[in-house]
């Protein structure tokens, strides 16, 4: 797979930077330079290429691009680790070699390993060539053996059936066994969009695989309305390797029932006039189910003609940019997960038909339902299952305790169906899903998490003038879109913050992640993502181990040293484990660790990213020596010592104490790129921050080191431009600054956590008429002295959230609060009766005028 190939360009581009510490590879380099040619050159074929018959090869690239990235970083570690001149020997803790690494290095031999990977590249080369004769560029026919395969076993019936208005209700292919729950508003709904209304429309259908698109698509064609209310209906199945020009010609067939040899001889550009011509005046419905990307409908839109008298185009994908791109939102249908109720309903329906579930199996039932985690296909499969088995309560329990391998081994189509998702990813994406699957079943893990994940294990690819953090983001959203991950909390922007993968496709990931011998090992208290690399000594060639159980592992990292990922943050360290200094070619590291960071952290020179989960009291300032690092998430006050060194990928810097030397070092200069900075400071004259140069700062959390209010640090700061988020802690804030703070132009959200309101009135906020914080969507205010507050809706245009928590002294939430037209929630925690009394005061009015969405949340 490609992606080894990324994996290895990105170790190849670090080598070959003449900007990087040198290695003694010199007289490797031209070796070296063919290569990361080769690999590149390779790598971009298959991006931009679906290439039939390269299953065998992509096995041969990957076992290249792995054998060439253990020759070279277990070199690059041996240097790391030998003692440079000059450096005190106690800091080599450990000798480098393992007895597992050792063999391992006794076979490498750099020259000659490096020629051997060169030359099966150029095999793969040539052979990549030949393939090209005659294959297509993506969007065509052209798949790989998987798709294919996994297509044909869905393709049960007919590519396109197409029905007339006098044909009986049922179609040929429509099943009985195709039961829905929960679901009447949505026919509702969905009934109403293709009856009312004039002009083409249309309507998609969106959703994971799995989850009854194609099922509720086929309940709308078989109506009674929609077969009185439409001349024609026709059905086409697209999936990944349609082609358009069958599916026309099948449509055109079924308006005239027989095609002469003149229609069927014709060009594509007559073929399609002819069906626009035959659809012209006619009020049709037309469902294209399963479309996998925007060429295939761009390609076929053409052929239906919008006469204004209703007709109706229905589309089902998994795809969300596909369904966004053919309709506007209003038009959008998603199908959603199944609650436990209708879960339960659709188990019985499918496991006992007309009889009632026996009550000693109630209890088993629900749990295993429950345990398909609101999919349909799942439920259906495992019921399917048990309506053959013995209805007693051990062969009931026995398959819940198994119940994914039960649902996969039950059913090879079912596999098929969401394998189908995995197949036809981009190379690109295919690594970032699988390694979402390293995480627990309903692991909720964090997006920029996930994403310095995938750049530690060298997944991003570099784009123009986008960070890798940018780049990754676009996977992220990119996974989303194909439903493929899920959504599970937001920030207070309203961007996803967290994310979940299904329980059945992290079992795909783990099948796949075998099969690819992916190097990562996990530790959890489940099960354990197994690989190729079961024994001691091959885990010595392990990239990442993510651990998410609090069992001390530290004895094993000294076996690990080609570790790029170390995510050990769920276990608890009563002292920093040494053996993690010797993990030099680490580039993640999450830990918990209750004393601080060691002297030595620095020879991990690769490290992009550190991030602990505890407060840490001591960091050494050698920390700051690292150049590659991307995000320093430490809950500490980070004291740096005066430095003129620029460190142009950092990204994430919290917390640094902001002192009077660091200001006059021009600290903030060495940070060009920062995006997210949490400063500590002291009340002091001579401290004066300018911040106004950082344009790419969209974060800021300002936090006072005084226990004594007073400070007047915020007089003395520079906000940029690119402000998206300010969060103030122990502050004092006053008039001034809240104009200062209107003028940003995309200030989003706006926290002010336990500070003092400095006023002519003392405790009192009084925005002004000029003040008008012109973009703010969230505003949160929490623990504060804060008596009065008066504003209006001319303050907050386009708040959407209003949070106010533990004011214990606020009299009430201003009146016209509730008028701001695009406020969807008032929060109020641990506030006073008046202020609650307020809130919902703001609810009733606006409900006299007809406005029901304001929401009103109480919590004591």
């Amino acid at each position: 797979m490609a992606y080894n190939l990324q994996s290895l360009i990105t170790i190849l581009q670090q080598i070959l930077n003449p900007e990087q510490t040198s290695w003694t590879f010199d007289h490797n380099k031209p070796q070296l330079e063919s290569l990361l040619e080769k690999a590149e050159s390779l790598q971009q074929i298959l991006e931009e290429r679906s290439l039939p018959k390269i299953g065998s090869l992509e096995s041969r690239i990957r076992d290249a691009a792995y054998r060439a990235e253990d020759v070279i970083e277990s070199r690059m570690v041996h240097q790391m680790l030998s003692t440079p001149q000059g450096v005190d020997t106690s800091l080599v803790l450990f000798s480098f070699f393992t007895p597992y690494l050792e063999q391992v290095m006794q076979q490498l031999d750099l020259q000659q390993d490096l020629e051997r990977v060169t030359q099966e590249l150029d095999f793969a080369m040539e052979q990549v060539e030949k393939l090209m004769e005659g294959t297509t560029v993506l969007g065509g026919s052209g798949l790989t053996p998987d798709v294919q395969q996994a297509t044909q076993e869905l393709k049960s019936v007919k590519l396109v059936e197409v029905e007339e208005k006098r044909m009986p209700t049922g179609a040929p292919f429509s099943s009985s066994k195709n039961y829905l729950v929960g679901v009447d508003e949505d026919l509702l709904r969905l009934k109403d969009l293709l009856t009312m209304g004039g002009k083409l429309e249309i309507v998609p259908i969106v959703g994971m695989g799995g989850t009854g698109k194609s099922t509720l698509a086929r309940k709308l064609y078989d109506d009674p309305l929609i077969i009185s209310h439409f001349d024609y209906r026709g059905w086409a199945t697209i999936s990944q390797n349609y082609n358009w020009r069958e599916v026309v010609l099948s449509l055109r067939h079924g308006l005239n029932k027989e095609l002469n040899d003149e229609l069927m001889e014709c060009n594509n550009v007559k073929l399609k006039a002819n069906l626009f011509k035959r659809l012209f005046g006619r009020r049709y419905m037309i469902v294209l189910d399963d479309i996998w990307s925007i060429e295939c409908w761009d390609e076929i839109r053409r052929c239906f003609p919008d006469d204004n008298n209703g007709s109706r185009i229905v589309l089902t994908t998994r795809l969300s940019n596909v369904a966004s791109y053919v309709s506007n939102d209003n038009n959008l249908h998603f199908v959603r997960f199944l609650d436990e109720s209708a879960s339960w309903n659709l188990f019985c329906q499918i496991v006992f038909g007309e009889e009632v579930c026996p009550l000693e199996l109630e209890e088993i039932g629900k749990k295993i339902a429950k345990g398909c985690s609101g999919l349909p296909l799942s439920i259906h499969v495992i019921g399917g299952l048990l309506s053959k088995v013995e209805r007693s309560k051990d062969v009931w329990e026995h398959i819940s305790t198994n119940l994914v391998s039960s649902i996969v081994e039950s059913d090879g189509q079912h596999l098929s169906i969401l394998s189908l998702s995995y197949n036809y990813l981009p190379i690109y994406l295919k690594p970032c899903f699988l390694y979402a699957g390293a995480f627990l079943q309903d692991y909720e893990i964090k997006g920029s998490r996930l994403m310095s994940l995938w750049i530690a294990q060298g997944f991003v690819k570099s784009i123009g003038n986008k960070s890798l953090e940018e780049v990754a983001e676009d996977y992220l959203q990119a996974l989303v879109d194909r439903n493929l991950l899920i959504v599970r909390r937001r920030k207070s922007n309203g961007k996803p913050m967290s994310y979940s993968i299904h329980d059945l496709f992290c079992d795909l990931c783990i099948r796949e992640a075998n099969k690819e011998k992916f190097r990562c090992v996990t530790f959890q208290p489940s099960y354990e993502m197994k690989n190729e690399y079961d024994s001691l000594g091959l885990m010595s060639l392990a990239r990442s181990l993510i651990c998410t159980w609090e069992k001390n592992i530290s004895p094993m990292f000294s076996t690990l040293r080609l570790l790029r990922v170390l995510d050990v943050i769920s276990i608890v360290f009563e002292e920093f484990p040494v053996e993690i200094l010797q993990l030099v070619n680490l580039r993640y590291l999450a830990f918990s660790c209750a004393p601080g960071l060691p002297i030595g952290i620095s020879r991990l020179w690769y490290l992009q990213t550190l991030i602990s989960a505890r407060y840490v009291p001591y960091v050494p300032s050698e920390l700051w020596e690292i150049s590659e690092l991307r995000h320093l998430k430490l809950i500490t006050k980070f004291k740096i010592k005066e430095t003129t060194f620029v460190h142009e990928k950092l990204q994430t810097l919290s917390c640094v104490w902001v002192i009077p030397s660091l200001i006059r070092s021009g600290f903030f200069e060495t940070i060009p790129n920062i995006r997210k900075l949490g400063i500590y400071y002291e009340d002091s004259p001579d401290i004066e921050v300018d911040l106004s140069h950082l344009h790419k700062l969209e974060k800021l959390k300002c936090q006072s080191a005084l226990e004594e209010v007073g400070s007047r640090f915020l007089h003395k700061v520079r906000f940029p431009c690119s402000l998206r988020k300010l969060t103030l802690v122990g502050c004092v804030v006053f008039r001034s600054l809240f104009t200062t703070l209107c003028a940003l132009p995309d200030l989003k959200v706006l926290k002010i956590m336990e500070c003092v309101f400095e006023s002519e009135a003392e405790e009192e906020w009084e925005v002004t008429e000029g003040d008008r914080f012109r973009s703010l969507q969230y505003l949160c205010l929490e623990d504060l002295n804060l008596v009065r507050w008066k504003a209006d809706e001319t303050n907050f245009p386009r708040l959407r959230n209003l949070i106010v928590s533990g004011c214990h002294e606020l009299e009430e939430i201003p009146s016209a609060i509730g008028e701001i037209p695009t406020l969807q929630e008032i929060s109020i925690y641990g506030c006073g009766a008046s202020v609650v009394n307020s809130a919902h005061q703001n609810q009733m009015e606006q409900e006299e005028y007809g406005n029901y969405d304001l929401k009103v949340v109480i919590t004591d």
